[in-house]
């Protein structure tokens, strides 16, 4: 089975592609294979997200996959960095399609046990692949042309399943959208991007770039106020992502997209044990998640 994934991308050519975006980025694009996929986040000085992207290490590009309408923005930053770079930035949104095929196995032509990025050939169709856990179990993103999408998708057989079904199965997982969640705006280590994390997307040892310094304060100092918890909604009301979270009228952090009677969240680490918490008049009840639980 498989799922739509609204989606925006940018396509990096020229020599210095690689170390341009490598310079950018929260995770280490230089150490990866080519092909190669590296999960990270893009921060503003204040060590927040402004986007999160699955970048692609290709033999003749760097392909960034991101959420539905982000490609503009990063290649608006990107382009604002390029000095005396052979580098250029093209949005390829309107070209590209991406799916998620839920089970890696279920994908004709791939391998298993090879890289996190592969290409393959769907019905006379290139695609790229990359190993993506998006529901607990790992499956696979599937990039191609919007022109071969009939084509691809009736290689793949199976059937469509809809968003909101990966979206509840995701916040089972504890696995954030950084976009749909709208956890925008956040420290990384405060929202499961931190190594460890449900979604670990951050190299403290890959030197400068933009956000870089408070990521190295935070690794010093071993914490932040917030961590990715679990709401669990009382009566199956839900809320739109980003409501606000309280805790005796006092706002103590945002919750993300409610899907499967639950959410994910960003919420205070030192709320009291069996915090009885609101989402606007829902009353929730919080569920740690991996390590902290």
């Amino acid at each position: 089975m498989w799922t739509s994934i609204p989606s925006s991308s940018l396509r990096v050519t020229g020599a210095d592609r690689v170390d341009f975006v490598h310079g950018q980025m929260t995770n280490h694009l230089r150490a990866a294979p080519t092909p190669g996929l590296v999960p990270c986040a893009f921060l503003n000085v204040r060590g927040q997200i402004e986007q999160f992207a699955r970048v692609y290490r290709r033999e003749g590009d760097v392909y960034i996959h991101l959420d539905e309408g982000q490609a503009a923005a990063l290649a608006a930053r990107l382009r604002r960095y390029i000095i005396f770079d052979q580098v250029e930035v093209q949005d390829t949104t309107p070209e590209l399609r991406t799916v998620h095929l839920w089970r890696q196995d279920d994908l004709p032509g791939w391998d298993a046990a090879g890289g996190d990025a592969q290409s393959l050939t769907l019905n006379g169709a290139a695609v790229l692949g990359g190993r993506v856990n998006r529901t607990g179990t790992p499956g696979v993103d599937l990039h191609y042309l919007a022109r071969e999408e009939a084509g691809v998708l009736a290689a793949l057989g199976g059937h469509e399943v809809p968003l909101s079904d990966l979206d509840a199965a995701r916040v089972a997982a504890g696995i954030p959208d950084i976009t749909r969640d709208a956890l925008t705006g956040t420290l990384p280590q405060e929202v499961g991007l931190d190594l460890g994390g449900p979604l670990p997307a951050i190299s403290y040892r890959k030197g400068c770039y933009v956000g870089q310094e408070i990521m190295a304060r935070l690794e010093a100092r071993g914490n932040t106020r917030y961590h990715l918890a679990r709401l669990q909604g009382q009566g199956g009301a839900g809320w739109p992502a980003g409501h606000e979270v309280t805790f005796e009228g006092r706002v103590v952090g945002q919750a993300g997209l409610f899907a499967g009677g639950a959410s994910l969240a960003r919420v205070r680490k030192d709320l009291p044990a069996g915090a009885a918490l609101q989402v606007g008049d829902v009353a929730v009840t919080v569920q740690l998640l991996g390590a902290h639980a």
